[in-house]
Order: C-alpha cells, then structure tokens, then sequence
C-alpha cells in the first residue's frame, strides 16, 4: 500500500492503522461496531491527518465513533459541544479576569503596581498564569502523549461566523493569542466534526474535512450491537427489539428511533421481565423507545400487534 502524504511532515500518531480490517477491529475492541464504509472513513482519516465530518440523524452512533477512538488510541477526548452563539472565549481561550483582579490588587497592596513595575505587572496579568484553555487551545497545545481526539460535536447547531472561524483552526490546526503568540499543533489532533444536519454545513466547512454519512445501523449489525452494549437481554429479545425498531424506522415518525432508543427498549423489557416481546408490553414500553407523543399516537393508530406480528416474523 502506498504511503499517503501527511500535512503534518515528521509527526507521528499513537495509532496508525495498516488497513480498513485493522480501524474496525480496533473499533469493535473498544465498543464501537463499525461498517465498511464508516471503517474506510475513519482509516482514511487517521492516515491523512484528516478531519472527520460525521453527518446523521441524531442517534446514529456518530460521537461514539469519537469516544471509541480515544480509547483506541489512548488520546484524552476533548469535546466541544456547539450550540447557538458560541463564540472564541467558549471555544478557544479567555482570560480568567477574577484572578487578574485579585492578582493586581495583591500587587497594589504590596506597591508593585507603581512606577517601573507597571510594565512587568501588566505581562504578568497576560501571562499563561492567567489563560483559561478551552477545548480547541486544549486540542492544539496538548503537550506530551498521544494526540488527543476534538470531537467538535452538533457543529450544525452554531452560527456561520463560528463555523468560519473553524476554518482557521482546521486549516494548520495553530491558535494565536496577541498577548502570547502562537500555539501550534506538532501533532495535529484526531479530529472528529459531527452534524445531524438540522441545517447545511457549508462547502469550504467540508472541504476541509473527509466526509461520511452515517445510516442507522443494519439489522443483523444492530442486533450486534445490543448483545454487545446490553448484555443482560437475551438473544431472542434482542432480535425482536432491532426487528421491531426497524419497522418503526420506517414508519414515517417525527422522530425515528436511534440506537440509544433500541439499547434503552431492550434494556427496558428486560427490566419488566420480558423474554420476548407482546403487543401489551409494547404499549406500556413504547415511550423508552418513541419520544415524542404524536409518534407513538401514530404507532398505536397502525397497530402495535401488527409491529408485533412484523418483528416477530423478521426475528424468525
């Protein structure tokens, strides 16, 4: 296999995975059960000292892709949840103007703050003493150890001039602050950038990163996954519940179940002692998997032993 050219010349990740077989079973032994095409992603991602844009209904496993990694890795997790109106002091860095407060007060009181002192005191006050890192300084200037994984997560949900300023960060991964220069990544983080697309991440966005788009899990993988995450339900539930929740995937709802919601049902149905699954017991169980009251009103409008009757039939 060919080498790929990396950005980042001369640096080196704690992992470096020789092919797509190789991300997912690193994956799988950290909990994560990936497909092809998300291990490809991700291979090439890691390869390329690429981001990663992870796009998806909400629910589809996207930031557990970021959670799986740094326990593959070894890297510390530092996530930056977006959210309208974020800006760069949430973001990047600010200055903790309690302590430089008390700090010049201090200095008052023991006369420092006169005279020739004035210049030393103030590079005193702008001094990393006093900096205060969030996550995308935390994620550049990581120090020593393995490169960290930036899971910069729901990036749909802030504004367009965070999103811009994005740009720079992803660009050469590097951070100036006036008052102390610039902090630049030797080894770029693991970057994870993830979207449920309640609106279009734009095109220079994209550009910057290698793209996947996340489907809800197949039925056998599914199954998988909750033998996997929720031990305690049986074989034969477990089918069941991914059967049942694959039909309600395809029943039009406002929100459709992601898989938190069959690991929550099956884990649920467990609780009330169930070993398969009967339309009583779905009805009073409904709301671990469904949401939202005008979704279940739909189910029960269609008929929960038709689901039955479906999941049944898909489990044999």
């Amino acid at each position: 296999m060919q080498e790929p050219t990396s950005p980042f010349p001369g640096s080196v990740l704690a992992v470096q995975p020789g092919s797509v077989e190789e991300v997912s079973a690193g994956l799988a032994a950290n909990g994560y059960l990936s497909d092809e095409g998300l291990s490809t992603a991700v291979f090439l991602a890691l390869r390329l000292q690429r981001p990663l844009l992870l796009e998806g209904e909400a629910g589809v496993g996207k930031t557990e892709v970021a959670k799986a990694l740094a326990r593959w890795t070894g890297g510390r997790l530092i996530r930056l949840q977006c959210y309208e109106g974020i800006d760069v002091a949430q973001a990047v860095y600010e200055w903790d103007y309690s302590r430089q407060l008390l700090h010049l007060r201090t200095a008052e009181a023991v006369g420092r703050a006169t005279g020739l002192d004035a210049d030393q005191l103030e590079d005193e006050l702008y001094s990393e003493r006093f900096l205060v890192r969030r996550p995308l300084l935390q994620a550049v200037d990581h120090g020593e150890g393995p490169a960290p994984i930036l899971l910069i997560d729901e990036v749909d949900r802030a504004d367009d001039e965070f999103e811009a300023f994005l740009l720079e960060i992803l660009s050469d991964y590097s951070v100036t602050i006036p008052e102390l220069g610039t902090f630049r990544a030797a080894v770029p983080p693991v970057c994870v950038v993830t979207s449920n697309r309640t609106r279009d991440v734009h095109d220079a966005l994209k550009r910057r990163c290698l793209y996947h788009w996340v489907e809800h899990p197949a039925y056998e993988r599914e199954v998988a996954i909750v033998t996997l995450k929720a031990p305690g339900v049986s074989e034969k539930l477990a089918r069941q519940v991914a059967a049942a929740t694959e039909a309600l995937r395809n029943m039009g709802l406002y929100k459709p179940p992601g898989i938190a919601e069959t690991l929550d049902w099956a884990q649920a149905l467990t609780v009330m002692g169930a070993t398969e699954i009967d339309a009583a017991t779905v009805d009073v169980t409904l709301g671990a998997v469904l949401k939202y009251r005008e979704d279940q009103d739909r189910v029960r409008t269609n008929g929960l032993d038709s689901l039955v009757e479906r999941a049944i039939r898909r489990e044999g």
